[in-house]
């Protein structure tokens, strides 16, 4: 939106530089800004807030940087329905052994959903946030197009995916045409972030990355079950399959004469399958939970690309449009693709849309 005269954002803040330096630039830009941080769980933190919750070092933070900017910041209370839909979700997957993407979900149904809603009860006209990714608009306005960021490094379009016309429409991203070292630069010029403070962790409700340590406090049984091969011969024993996922090399706890990888997990027998790296690859893929970026799903088999997960490279493929899913026909073999994760798919800047991985598709023989 070139005019931003009369118009109110609400940037999702993190107290962390991106999100700081995105309010930043939007206020440089003439906007109305506030500050809203999300309040995901009442024991992150201490210091209680105005409503009882325990708030977070983000909170405080977020907080922080709003006064330093001269702007109001609102935390939100959003701790039930991101308990429900991202906690529960995250654990029932894994109980069934996937490998899940919260944050993809989060954005959808949390950020540009129940924040952005509490965000319009403030007045905000939008919801900004520090993703470096963009968003162009297509035929008179009407379409909005989902866009990578230009620091092909810091990309997160993947991790926008899900997000609907209705979302894109009341969404900004002002980090998206510059590249990271660019808004480190501007967080230490204004002042306003700790720029050496590493990137946020991967999922922001789990400590130090540790997912198995994050499941089993949550009451997620954990038993120690067999390893086979192809072959269904037994080469040794897992910890609990919660700590592993497909593509893994490491850790496996096996002494053999070639690498062995995580074909898949099998939480029927409490198995895992690992195989060598010739038997990892995959000709295709099976994915549900659609999101056409257009609002418009498209019927005949058409190219692109796809990428299945956030840091690996997109690779060209055909896909075949099928009600509810679609299937994945790579034009090369790939590996490490993971049931529960994001499947994007791509033209080349722009996202067409994507959904989740329910399966794989082995090597035709």
């Amino acid at each position: 939106m070139s005019d931003a005269t009369g118009h109110k954002v609400a940037v999702a803040m993190s107290g962390g530089v991106d999100s700081s330096v995105a309010a930043a630039l939007l206020l440089r830009q003439g906007y109305d800004v506030l500050g809203v941080t999300m309040m995901t769980t009442n024991t992150a933190g201490t210091g209680a807030g105005a409503d009882g919750l325990q708030e977070s070092a983000a909170v405080r933070a977020a907080r922080d940087i709003s006064g330093k900017l001269g702007i109001p910041h609102y935390a939100v209370d959003v701790v039930d329905f991101f308990g429900r839909e991202i906690i529960e979700y995250f654990e029932r997957e894994y109980a069934e052994g996937r490998t899940p993407n919260p944050c993809v979900r989060c954005n959808r149904l949390v950020k540009f959903g129940m924040l952005f809603e509490k965000a319009r009860d403030l007045g905000a006209d939008y919801l900004a946030t520090g993703h470096y990714a963009r968003i162009d608009t297509g035929d008179e306005g009407v379409t909005y197009r989902l866009k990578r960021g230009v620091d092909r490094n810091k990309d997160q379009s993947y991790m926008l995916a899900n997000l609907t016309q209705e979302q894109l429409r009341h969404a900004l991203f002002p980090l998206g045409d510059q590249t990271k070292d660019r808004t480190r630069e501007l967080a230490a010029e204004l002042g306003i972030a700790d720029v050496h403070l590493p990137d946020s962790q991967e999922v922001c409700f789990i400590p130090q990355d540790d997912y198995g340590a994050f499941l089993t406090s949550r009451g997620q049984e954990v038993s120690p079950g067999p390893i086979f091969n192809v072959q269904g011969e037994q080469l040794g024993t897992h910890r609990g399959l919660i700590y592993y996922t497909v593509g893994q090399r490491k850790g496996l706890g096996i002494a053999a004469p070639k690498p062995l990888y995580v074909l898949r997990l099998d939480p029927k027998q409490n198995a895992l399958i690992v195989g060598h790296e010739e038997e990892t690859a995959c000709s295709g893929l099976i994915a549900g939970d659609v999101n056409w970026i257009s609002g418009e799903p498209p019927y005949e088999p058409f190219e692109c690309e796809v990428q299945v997960r956030y840091r690996q490279r997109a690779v060209s493929c055909t896909v075949i449009p099928r009600g509810e899913q679609f299937t994945v026909r790579f034009h090369q073999p790939i590996r490490g693709v993971a049931p529960g994760q994001w499947a994007a798919l791509y033209d080349g800047v722009y996202v067409i849309g994507g959904g989740v991985i329910q399966d794989s598709m082995p090597l035709e023989a």
